[in-house]
């Protein structure tokens, strides 16, 4: 809380009732004359959290002196992480993400025993805990009523929810899985969702034997099944209920007439069934395609904050999980990492083919080979920007993508580099249209990127290329297909005549 509010909140002492009854401590203003009393409900090291007649006020400790019996020291206490959420995830995410901050901040961490994952960072000098770190799983409910309450300070979750904020950690991604023995070559994103809407009885209605069928998963109020529900608009009808991935795949793996849907690491020894659209466009889980969102069951994972202000120590931590240390923890957790990833596209054919094959009547030859002469020797990086439902605004995954585009660019990172931001939109309509909307898109990316950065040349920025429906991503006859062509991509190009940012 700034010097006005302090000012004010001392005006508003000076000139109303005393407070009646024993106060905890009392606020001093450092240049004499106003002070308030309350009780304390808290102080971060920075800010002192009191209840006053008043209601409650947050004052910043450089401009104050506390007298009183609860004064706290001059030292920030120890800060206490409480994360909710995901069951099987934060346990496996969170211990190598604190170790690795522990040894960037240079204090010693201690895994601690009991229930679920608890582990201190403490100084070395000492051994004194300045931060105690727990999970626990819980249902979504139950997680964002613990936040709510301030029983917890993060959410560990599969979805974003309205009034917290959101940041990605990590990616995966959700495959369907059947027995080694099960026949069937691949399956459409159309077939599936019929699946799991428990609208399939028989391997023969999707292209398999004349099975029987039988849909496994886990517990309705588990974040993967959420995620499912949220992507199918309705809930998975699955007849087999398992408590974990690690059963769920096993019971798979097990029936040559199972099918599930689990992450990548719940795959083990079941099969993962290859995923195609509606028009026959392969869907790959590759790190470069879930990171990017290209393919349609990418799953971010977020942790979630609330609308109120965070212990120093966890705000620290928030901040660690952009840099490189923090994503090569994600990485050796065994999840997709979110460290912007470049490939030829040269190593991408299928980008071409659907090119071609999904040009329409409107899409002309010099369209495609306008496409081709700007991919020539370029790389495309995985920082990919897409946008909420009927909106230009970006989504909460892009909104992460482009806090770190503005980083790569304010450091100057793509020296000898020509950045092209390529802009592309679905089928629906008339081609020069849709043209005039890929451009604005992306030229709405330039914007906001130009907006974050301060101080950096205009020659630093990305170029704008638009190319309309020319290269469509998935099928325009569904809307998750539509959803998929509407983007905006980081294309590279060597230039090899340095970089503005440094010549500058």
């Amino acid at each position: 809380m700034g010097v006005i509010f302090w000012r004010a909140a001392l005006f508003a002492a000076v000139f109303a009732p005393s407070i009646a009854g024993a106060q905890d401590i009392t606020l001093s203003a450092r240049e004499g004359g106003l002070s308030i009393s309350g009780s304390l409900q808290g102080y971060d090291g920075e800010f002192y959290r009191i209840d006053s007649a008043y209601g409650l006020l947050t004052v910043d400790a450089a401009g104050v002196l506390c007298e009183g019996p609860a004064c706290p020291d001059l030292t920030a206490p120890k800060a206490t992480i409480r994360i909710v959420g995901l069951a099987g995830v934060g346990e496996s995410l969170l211990p190598g993400l604190f170790q690795s901050f522990a040894a960037v901040r240079g204090l010693d961490y201690v895994d601690l025993e009991g229930d679920g994952y608890r582990a201190q960072l403490r100084d070395p000098d000492g051994g004194k805990a300045l931060a105690e770190v727990s999970f626990t799983a819980a249902s979504p409910e139950v997680s964002r009523q613990d936040l709510l309450a301030g029983r917890a300070e993060l959410i560990l979750s599969a979805a974003t929810e309205p009034g917290l904020g959101t940041r990605v950690i990590a990616m995966d991604a959700l495959v369907p899985i059947v027995a080694p023995d099960n026949p069937l070559p691949e399956i459409s994103t159309r077939d599936l969702a019929r699946i799991l809407a428990g609208e399939v009885a028989n391997w023969a209605e999707v292209g398999g034997p004349d099975m029987p069928l039988v849909l496994h998963g886990l517990a309705s109020d588990t974040a993967l099944q959420r995620a499912l529900s949220v992507r199918l608009g309705k809930d998975v009808a699955a007849k087999v209920i398992h408590p974990d991935i690690a059963a769920l795949g096993a019971a798979v793996a097990a029936d040559p007439w199972a099918v599930a849907m689990t992450v990548r690491a719940g795959v083990m020894t079941a099969r993962a069934l290859p995923l195609t659209d509606s028009c026959g466009f392969p869907l790959l889980p590759s790190a470069l395609a879930v990171k990017a969102e290209d393919y349609p069951l990418a799953l971010p994972i977020y942790l979630l904050t609330p609308r109120r202000r965070l212990p120093l120590f966890l705000r620290e931590f928030m901040e660690f999980l952009a840099t490189p240390q923090a994503q090569a923890a994600v990485a050796a957790a065994g999840w997709i990492d979110r460290q912007p990833e470049r490939q030829p596209m040269t190593a991408d054919g299928l980008r071409l083919i659907n090119a071609i094959q999904g040009a329409g009547e409107e899409t002309s030859l010099e369209d495609l080979k306008r496409l081709v002469g700007v991919m020539d020797g370029a790389d495309r990086l995985s920082l990919t920007f897409r946008f909420q439902d009927g909106s230009s605004d970006l989504d909460a995954h892009s909104r992460d993508n482009l806090a770190d585009l503005a980083r790569l660019i304010e450091i100057g990172f793509f020296r000898n580099t020509d950045v092209i931001l390529a802009g592309f939109s679905d089928g629906s309509g008339a081609a020069a249209a849709n043209l005039a909307l890929s451009r604005s898109r992306a030229e709405g990316v330039l914007a906001a990127l130009r907006s974050a950065v301060a101080g950096v040349p205009d020659a630093a920025f990305p170029a704008v290329e638009a190319f309309g429906e020319a290269m469509p991503m998935a099928c325009d006859e569904t809307s998750a297909g539509r959803r998929l062509n509407r983007r905006v991509e980081v294309w590279l190009r060597p230039s090899f005549k340095g970089s503005p940012a440094l010549e500058n």
